[in-house]
């Protein structure tokens, strides 16, 4: 009689304990709370601009539309302006439109579309073509991550619908610190990026990256941050967003 009561206790202990054991986020809950942090809102109806090494974006966003370019003087000193918006792809030399063949618009859409698309994450993760899966939590330097992986719909998904990203999110702060993809292009590959230099900027947040790659073109970007934590990663460039410049419309 007496064991039966000491089972009894012990499975009741345990299921207090389970009930009293907080509930890991949802995926969508952490990106969401991200988002928020980063900007919220305000990314739906904004002007930014910024320079990132030789040419100056500019990105309108107004509820679902979009009109992103860049600007740059080219090697033989002609004006260069590309144009991607809802509607295609255009560029226009020293005030000239100029035709391209299919093959250069698509390069130069992803061009202009990728520089913005890194410049304003988290803001695309909520996109409709974006499959969210939460890995679990982990620490990097210290700190409390959750670990989230994206994939893409075919159907929406764009030109790279297969690269796969992994994001850290600060546990606590909700700040995206640290980003993995991994991509099909120029013979394909991995990357890890760790956020640096965190700012403000029209009450959105900025921030510039240290890029890193692993010796395996093929490594699994789920173990990037092992990888980083131990060391394991050459640095490849960095990534700074210089002159940002944000304006609300009306």
């Amino acid at each position: 009689m007496r064991l039966l009561h000491t089972s009894i206790t012990i499975v009741f202990a345990l299921l207090l304990f389970a009930a009293c054991e907080p509930k890991a986020p949802s995926a969508q809950e952490i990106v969401d709370k991200a988002i928020a942090t980063h900007g919220g809102e305000k990314f739906n109806k904004v002007i930014i601009t910024f320079k990132f090494r030789d040419y100056v974006y500019r990105a309108l966003r107004d509820n679902g539309a979009f009109v992103y370019s860049r600007t740059f003087t080219d090697s033989t000193g002609q004006r260069v302006y590309d144009v991607l918006q809802n509607s295609g792809f255009t560029r226009t030399i020293n005030d000239q439109k100029v035709e391209l063949p299919e093959d250069k618009v698509k390069a130069y859409s992803n061009s202009v579309n990728g520089v913005i698309y890194f410049a304003l994450l988290p803001y695309f993760l909520n996109d409709d073509a974006v499959q969210k899966e939460y890995l679990g939590e982990v620490t990097i330097k210290g700190e409390p991550y959750y670990k989230i992986k994206v994939t893409f719909a075919r159907e929406g998904g764009g030109e790279d619908h297969e690269d796969e990203y992994v994001y850290w999110f600060h546990k606590e702060n909700h700040t995206m610190d640290y980003l993995a993809y991994s991509f099909l292009v120029e013979g394909g590959g991995t990357r890890f990026r760790e956020a640096v230099n965190p700012r403000k900027a029209g009450g959105i947040l900025f921030q510039d990256y240290v890029n890193y790659a692993a010796e395996n073109k093929t490594f699994p970007i789920e173990n990037y941050d092992t990888a980083f934590e131990a060391g394991n990663l050459k640095k490849i460039s960095d990534i700074n967003l210089e002159e940002i410049e944000v304006k609300t419309i009306e």
